[in-house]
């Protein structure tokens, strides 16, 4: 399905043809999305409706059955990405985080950021060992960008803390920022919102415009609560069953019979 007509910027995801089978069972079924710079992304449909699994053949997760995944890196360069490793793909500029918390509990807040910088980083195992002068200066480094980003997502004043000691947003959020430490120009977040209470998703529509607007990252999010997504968007795109059956603006897809009769059903109109 083509997208809208108005949409500019540089294209940095190029998705077509997806399509992802486990055995006789068909996950995602031909879906295409483009991703273009300055753009806030939904992938939204109902429970089972492959968002995920979409997520997955980008990333490196899963290597899709048919279809390309291409990303355009800021050098210029367009890169096929099918079956690339995961760190692979990070190292590329793709970042993301996951829709169950994967932080390092016994952590703390700040090192778990600083993991992020990792594919970032030159140094070495001998250089950690010889406790070399680039040693000791990236990690300098990896300490005061974490320590930055952290500030960006309101948890700087807990970098000392256990991660596993954080409220749910606050992990979340710390999610967001290892992921962001990777120095993505495209980053994708699966059902961020999840578990949340109101002001904590109003923090998170809040966060995440701002990532948009003040790191140059553009973002592609699977998200159930509506409000935040239509809030947000850019460009949405609606799935049900593997297929894709509407791509547009929020406001053309609360307007889209097929997407009230699939999804959003009278919350269309609240």
């Amino acid at each position: 399905m083509a997208a809208s007509s108005t949409r500019g910027g540089k294209k940095l995801l190029e998705v077509s043809g997806l399509t992802m089978d486990f055995g006789g069972l068909r996950a995602v079924d031909n879906v295409g999305l483009d991703i273009h710079a300055g753009e806030i992304v939904a992938l939204i449909g109902p429970n089972g409706a492959g968002k995920t699994t979409f997520f997955n053949c980008v990333t490196g997760i899963y290597t899709p059955t048919t279809g390309d995944v291409r990303i355009h890196t800021a050098d210029g360069a367009t890169r096929r990405i099918n079956g690339m490793k995961p760190n692979r793909i990070t190292g590329l500029g793709m970042a993301r985080t996951f829709q169950n918390i994967r932080l390092f509990p016994a952590m703390t807040v700040l090192e778990n950021v600083m993991i992020g910088r990792h594919c970032r980083t030159g140094t070495t195992i001998l250089d950690a060992i010889l406790g070399t002068s680039r040693s000791a200066r990236e990690e300098r480094e990896s300490i005061d960008t974490s320590y930055q980003l952290l500030k960006k997502v309101g948890l700087a004043d807990v970098a000392d803390e256990y991660s596993r000691n954080l409220s749910y947003g606050a992990q979340r959020r710390l999610e967001i920022a290892r992921a962001l430490a990777t120095e993505p120009f495209l980053l994708l977040l699966d059902e961020p919102a999840a578990g949340m209470n109101p002001q904590e998703t109003h923090e998170l529509d809040e966060l995440i415009t701002r990532i948009r607007d003040e790191e140059n990252v553009a973002i592609l999010l699977i998200e159930h609560d509506m409000k935040l997504v239509m809030n947000i968007s850019d460009h949405i795109c609606v799935m049900e069953y593997g297929k894709e059956i509407a791509q547009g603006t929020p406001k053309e897809i609360k307007e889209n019979p097929k997407v009230i009769e699939a999804y959003l059903g009278e919350e269309a109109h609240a």
